[in-house]
């Protein structure tokens, strides 16, 4: 006679979240490329066309004077973050209003439908990495020991863009034009970053009011792989102060609209 298996013990909340939010994730990704042939081109062609784009214009037109040589991996390591921000940050828009059926009718805790959104641009940005190792060799740009701080970048982005993600996709919910205003934003916030330029090449006096923008510091880290000058020890400090600022709002927001929002998807 055999016995029946000892009977599994429950999950605890955080298994059943981390197991919400992978699921969730994997399915965005899938979707994602599920119909498309060059799946894993398209995460980084975007960024790659841009960068290959400023490049021609400062190198081959009006001559480059920002940045640092070799120009296209300066690019590229404020580019790709960038992209991630970026469609992270324009997707949290539509965080509830896309899957509005699931979100009230599941019970796990709402903001794994904003943190799946970063998680799975996240898995698009590492996937890119890549490309900008290929350039590196091309163009000869040297690896420093500023390869260190890439853990910092990566964490700082994602506190920054969860923060921003749990204030702009409730909000949205009851302000529908608010999806608008962010595209504007974001298209003002990339000139407003040290993207195509570094903060070094902004006049003196300008770069203290364009640390205050957090994405300075955290480019600034990702570029110290390869150019350890353009690291900011001034821009990094006043990123991480304001990232988990806006994390703390975010949450403190989030929290106070959630029921709001249920009863209006």
């Amino acid at each position: 006679m055999t016995t029946a298996p000892p009977p599994r013990p429950p999950r605890s909340p955080a298994q059943v979240y981390r197991q919400s939010l992978w699921l969730l994730t994997a399915r965005d990704l899938k979707v994602r490329y599920a119909t498309s042939w060059l799946g894993y081109v398209w995460s980084v062609l975007d960024p790659l066309v841009m960068a290959i784009i400023y490049w021609f214009i400062f190198t081959e037109i009006v001559g480059r004077t920002v940045g640092e040589a070799p120009y296209i991996v300066f690019l590229l390591a404020g580019l790709l973050p960038w992209m991630w921000f970026n469609g992270a940050v324009g997707d949290a828009t539509r965080a509830f209003i896309k899957d509005a059926k699931l979100v009230r009718s599941t019970r796990i805790p709402r903001t794994v439908w904003v943190n799946r959104i970063v998680l799975s641009k996240g898995i698009e940005f590492l996937a890119a990495i890549p490309v900008i190792a290929i350039f590196a060799v091309i163009f000869g740009a040297e690896l420093t020991i500023g390869v260190l701080w890439l853990p910092v970048a990566i964490l700082l982005q994602a506190v920054l863009t969860v923060g921003l993600g749990l204030i702009i996709a409730p909000l949205v919910v009851f302000f529908r034009d608010l999806e608008r205003a962010v595209k504007l934003i974001l298209r003002f916030l990339f000139y407003a970053s040290p993207i195509i330029y570094g903060l070094s090449d902004l006049p003196a006096g300008l770069d203290l009011w364009a640390s205050f923008n957090p994405l300075a510091g955290i480019i600034s880290l990702y570029r110290a792989a390869f150019f350890p000058d353009q690291l900011d020890a001034r821009a990094v400090l006043i990123a991480a102060a304001m990232s988990l600022v806006i994390l703390g709002v975010g949450i403190l927001v989030f929290r106070r609209m959630v029921r709001a929002v249920l009863k209006e998807v």
